[in-house]
């Protein structure tokens, strides 16, 4: 259950302690008794556009996410999104939960590319599990402010929540890895593949932003303004570019890639226009030594 929905729950008096209900900050003490009125969530819609797949087989789907999609229904939003179009797509789901049927680690809404999609509950729990001991490869690919001094760098610091906000909270919160390798240089800004060793929310743009590089078009994370507008984004550059993993239930080695979408492709090449008009030249990353 996604924390905001836990939230709404208590705030509309669903969530008793001892038959009371108490705030949001109440702590237990343990031994008490807790009643949760889970509201019935209902069928969910099945609606089109269809999603493009890049791989099915009868346990796994990996399917391409548009930018601008929210991944899955919460209690106040039921339509629009990703399960909606799974569901109208006809396709077997995992259980998942009443809202996130199939729905094994999720993209933020601004986000696009590939993402895993279970068809059954065997399969659904072996996928969970390979994410959680990080055996499934995953690769992204960012537009970020400014540019990194070294062609591979890591970012290892723990992530904690403040309200809808996730920022660095090295006593209290989560630990979190990505790791970082600068594919291309330009003027004011470089394109960076990012490989999350951890599955924190927010993580690469929060990792990224904490090191003075926030993805271009992240308004929320320090990636707004000029420089984003420049470039004609509407929508943080990131992008779900690989998947790759060992099939949880037949062995085979799955490796999928997505190229980036058009409005990507099209601030990606005016960073290298710039480049061209300054008489620069944006150079391919080259083999530095790794900073930490």
């Amino acid at each position: 259950m996604p924390r905001t929905e836990a939230q709404r729950a208590i705030a509309s008096g669903r969530v008793l302690v001892d038959g009371a209900l108490r705030p949001k900050s109440h702590r237990l003490e343990g031994g008490e008794h807790i009643r949760v009125d889970l509201a019935a969530a209902g069928e969910l819609a099945s609606e089109g556009p269809a999603v493009p797949v890049v791989y099915r087989d009868a346990h796994v789907l990996i399917v391409d996410k548009p930018a601008g999609l929210p991944t899955h229904p919460t209690e106040n939003r039921r339509t629009g999104t990703l399960v909606n179009r799974l569901l109208g797509m006809g396709v077997p789901l995992s259980t998942g939960g009443p809202l996130r049927p199939g729905i094994v680690h999720r993209l933020d809404t601004g986000t696009s590319g590939l993402m895993l999609v279970a068809s059954d509950d065997e399969t659904h729990d072996a996928l969970a599990q390979m994410l959680k001991r990080h055996v499934v490869e995953r690769r992204y690919l960012a537009l970020v402010r400014g540019v990194p001094p070294n062609d591979r760098f890591a970012v290892d610091a723990a992530l904690g929540r403040i309200g809808a906000r996730v920022r660095v909270d090295v006593t209290g919160g989560r630990p979190a890895e990505t790791a970082v390798e600068v594919r291309e240089r330009f003027e004011r800004a470089a394109l960076v593949e990012a490989a999350p060793r951890t599955g924190r929310t927010h993580q690469i743009r929060v990792h990224l932003a904490a090191v003075g590089h926030p993805i271009l078009g992240d308004a929320r994370y320090g990636g707004g303004g000029q420089d984003a507008t420049a470039f004609g984004l509407r929508r943080p550059f990131l992008h779900s570019s690989r998947i790759a993993f060992e099939h949880p239930l037949t062995g085979e080695r799955i490796e999928r890639t997505s190229d980036l979408p058009e409005d990507l492709r099209a601030a990606l090449e005016r960073a290298r226009s710039s480049i061209a008009a300054s008489g620069g030249d944006s150079g391919e990353s080259g083999g530095r030594a790794d900073r930490r």
